[in-house]
């Protein structure tokens, strides 16, 4: 079981674990939140989730944000948050200003023993 001590959260807690699931478990749960808050819609999250997931791998984007990393780690970010505002915005300093906005102001609820909980669960 998994406590979120914010009204906020728990309103996105369900499709978050949908989607996990539907992901086998594979994508960050603080990146599906994410997708969430930008789309308020499970469908259009999950297409995002899709796209972002291709867009990764395309023109070696996720080799090329490990070359900029130490720009995002000076904020303290996550790599997967900072990547895939990298992907929305497809300019650094705004990728770095909405990922540092998002995890301050909004917010990341989830952490490594939710996905182990959820990934315990899964195996029994």
């Amino acid at each position: 079981m998994i406590l979120l001590t914010w009204v906020f959260y728990d309103q996105y807690i369900q499709q978050t674990m949908q989607i996990s699931a539907m992901w086998n478990h594979q994508i960050d749960f603080n990146l599906i939140y994410v997708a969430l808050l930008c789309n308020k819609d499970i469908n259009k999250a999950i297409w995002l989730l899709h796209e972002f997931e291709k867009w990764k791998f395309r023109y070696d984007n996720e080799q090329n944000y490990k070359k900029k990393i130490n720009e995002f780690l000076k904020r303290r970010c996550s790599h997967n948050i900072n990547l895939f505002f990298i992907f929305l915005f497809d300019d650094i300093s705004k990728a770095i200003n909405f990922a540092t906005t998002t995890t301050v102001n909004i917010g990341l609820p989830f952490v490594k023993k939710d996905k182990d909980i959820c990934t315990k669960n899964k195996n029994n």
